[in-house]
């Protein structure tokens, strides 16, 4: 017997797909294939271990962001996307958010010479095509899934990062995402709770040029990004203000340059907003999902 509800929401992951790629061919852009292992991947500012493999004589990392292999490939061509698989052994507990898988794909994107406010204009693009195409194209799927998926119109408010804490409080990403009622860019990070490659304001030490797109009924982050430190002293002064070791990241130090801008999208999590679904497992045929048990 047809799982009707499965089969509505990988159709509408097909179109999800399609309208992506879609629009980012149209505007210049190149698909790469994705790195499933490196010698180097991205250190993560928060509670996830890296999987690793051991091979020739070497260990691997599975990949958990292609923010490093994103930079070296604008050196080569100016605007490039990647369907890229991540894994990040992120703690048990994470499974029970509706959030959380620990195998996902992002849609990874990066632009030679770009802004933040490219970025921010791109994904505002990004989401609402996308949003457009499923309310055209999978009527019969939201409907299969009693989603009443709403249009979306940019440009979407900004709200500086400390604002957001000063009124929600730490941890404000969950609150703040089920009171909106349309998406809401995070911008201007403090410098200690992001990543060494996101760029430092030149004219606000301390403050990123970064930003998160958040979801709005409560379904959290949708995107994450904004533009790259490429100063080589830039980058080993903020390696080691986060007690990193700067011999790990020699590599990037040689690719840094040129300037470039990017986000990730995890798809599972936006299909999963396109879908209203509860928990983002429903999304995948064979869910990895943090604490639970898998035969398949």
């Amino acid at each position: 017997m047809v799982d009707e509800r499965k089969a509505a929401i990988l159709r509408i992951t097909d179109v999800t797909l399609d309208a992506a790629r879609e629009l980012l061919r149209r505007k210049g852009f190149v698909e790469l294939l994705p790195v499933i292992i490196a010698p180097v991947t991205d250190p993560l500012r928060h509670t996830t271990s890296r999987a690793t493999i051991r091979a020739y004589d070497q260990e691997w990392y599975l990949t958990t962001s292609m923010i490093f292999h994103k930079q070296a490939a604008v050196q080569v061509l100016d605007k490039i996307f990647c369907l890229s698989p991540n894994v990040r052994l992120e703690p048990a507990s994470w499974g029970r958010s509706g959030r959380h898988l620990f195998e996902f794909v992002q849609l990874d994107l990066e632009v030679r010479d770009a802004t933040r406010d490219d970025m921010l204009a791109l994904g505002e693009h990004l989401l609402v095509r996308i949003v457009e195409r499923i309310r055209d194209a999978c009527s019969r799927e939201l409907n299969t899934l009693g989603r009443d998926l709403t249009k979306l119109r940019a440009p979407f408010a900004r709200v500086p990062y400390r604002d957001a804490e000063e009124r929600y409080g730490k941890g404000f990403e969950e609150r703040l995402s089920c009171e909106i009622e349309d998406p809401i860019w995070i911008v201007d990070f403090p410098a200690e709770v992001r990543e060494f490659y996101d760029r430092e304001d030149p004219s606000r030490p301390g403050v990123l040029l970064d930003m998160d797109l958040l979801y709005p009924e409560g379904y959290g982050e949708a995107l994450s990004g904004g533009e790259r430190e490429h100063e080589p002293g830039q980058i080993r002064d903020r390696i080691r203000r986060q007690g990193l070791d700067s011999a790990v990241y020699g590599s990037l130090l040689a690719v840094a340059r040129p300037p470039s801008a990017g986000f990730g999208i995890g798809i599972e999590r936006l299909v999963r907003f396109l879908g209203g679904l509860p928990h983002v497992r429903e999304v995948r045929l064979f869910p990895r999902v943090p604490g639970e048990p898998t035969e398949m």
